[in-house]
């Protein structure tokens, strides 16, 4: 029996039950991921999934918006099982992308048809996500093994449904994904970390804030796979107007109306890697304090999560706090863990910078200097065809580059006193 359980069963039984993942919808063995992803809804769905399964061609001949708008209007209430609602879910969410995004920033639409808008809305509702595509669908929920009883690796995985950008879209969902798998260890050590703070168990939460720093660091390793797996100026020109959003979009300023919903448009933000619960998990965990502008960002992107996984987060941040805690007890063993928990999370938002240098910064720059030469220049590159609404913002709406500095710069700032200054050079 470990030091942490003991003290749990011991020390704090007169306390609040020990913290656990149980009741938060995460898999012991996948954390956030959706295990066993269903691959077919119910033969009254077909229509939607022959559709689904066909975006990134029908986009591609331009016929996605008529086929959409002949599609039959469809009840959810045969869906009754969560990877039912998720399947449908991530189909209408691909549809929903490529239905906006089809003609690229030239021609965008004013409304989403009722025949897609209204069982989307539905859909979203019973399961607390938005109507527009997120992580949660297109990352956690779009995956199965081409070998069922092969290895969880690149190899072996491929999507349910994809947006155009052929395999550098399998790619990036995929690495996206080995990266959740990666953080799994860490999700696994946050309730020991909580539950030895509770009882003063410096060694168990220093081993635990171990057994983190390592999983953090196999991330990184894991976001590395992007240089291999993705082509930039795809990602660039032709991924990411998919990814977008009608939030804080100048191409659709005024949002998207969901016919048969209401009148009114409404505004929802595209993917953003600050939809996954994981760094969030590790910000409220070490005390991570966020300024007003990208706290507002960071907690907005909190309801394009599963409301459970939501819920988990905001249940980290009541717990008592890791941060004072070590400072308390000026253990030795304990401070260091803790600081190089901190040296893991800001290195992987160091490197998650020069990804998106090289993925949306140099391509942005290539774009706008082709723009400034001839057609026929401009006709070669795939980089040109990036909407130049989206040079300066995620996809999630946000000045993509300041707020990654200023969240990174974030966490440098957790580090404790004694050794803060040393990481002050990574700017």
């Amino acid at each position: 029996m470990s030091c942490s359980l003991r003290c749990s069963m011991a020390a704090c039984k007169d306390s609040t039950a020990p913290f656990s993942l149980h009741a938060y919808h995460v898999s012991e063995e996948l954390g956030f991921i959706l295990p066993e992803p269903m691959q077919e809804l119910p033969p009254y769905y077909q229509p939607w999934m022959d559709i689904a399964h066909q975006v990134p061609e029908l986009v591609l001949a331009h016929e996605l918006r008529s086929h959409i708008e002949k599609m039959p209007q469809l009840s959810i209430q045969f869906l009754q099982r969560h990877r039912e609602l998720r399947l449908a879910h991530l189909a209408l969410g691909v549809m929903t992308m490529g239905y906006v995004w089809q003609e690229g920033e030239i021609d965008t639409v004013k409304m989403l048809p009722r025949t897609l808008a209204v069982p989307y809305w539905e859909l979203s509702r019973r399961l607390g996500l938005p109507p527009i595509l997120t992580h949660a669908d297109a990352v956690l929920a779009n995956w199965r093994k081409k070998d069922p009883k092969g290895p969880l690796d690149i190899g072996n995985l491929e999507l349910l449904v994809s947006i155009p950008g052929g395999e550098n879209v399998r790619g990036f969902f995929i690495v996206t994904l080995m990266v959740e798998l990666a953080a799994i260890p860490a999700l696994k050590s946050i309730p020991k970390v909580i539950n030895g703070v509770r009882c003063a168990d410096t060694k168990g939460v220093a081993q635990a804030l171990g057994d983190i720093s390592q999983s953090i660091d196999k991330m990184a390793k894991c976001l590395r796979l992007l240089h291999e797996h993705v082509d930039p100026a795809v990602f660039y020109g032709i991924m990411r107007i998919f990814l977008s959003g009608w939030k804080d979009n100048p191409c659709m300023p005024k949002g998207l109306v969901y016919e048969g919903v209401q009148t009114e448009p409404m505004e929802y933000s595209g993917g953003s890697a600050a939809q996954s619960s994981l760094l969030h998990c590790f910000d409220e965990l070490l005390g991570v304090k966020h300024e007003a502008k990208s706290g507002a960002f960071l907690t907005c992107m909190r309801n394009y999560m599963l409301p459970a996984h939501k819920q988990l987060i905001r249940d980290i941040s009541s717990q008592p706090s890791l941060r004072t805690f070590v400072q308390q007890n000026a253990d030795e063993q304990l401070i260091e863990a803790f600081q190089e928990c901190v040296a893991k999370l800001l290195a992987l938002r160091n490197y998650h910078i020069t990804v998106v240098t090289r993925f949306i910064t140099i391509p942005a720059a290539k774009a706008r200097q082709l723009r400034n030469q001839s057609k026929e220049a401009e006709a070669l590159e795939t980089v040109s065809m990036a909407p130049v609404a989206l040079e300066e913002r995620g996809t999630g709406g946000t000045g993509i580059m300041s707020f990654l500095k200023t969240v990174r710069n974030e966490t440098r700032d957790t580090l404790l006193p004694a050794t803060s200054k040393a990481t002050t050079h990574n700017s």
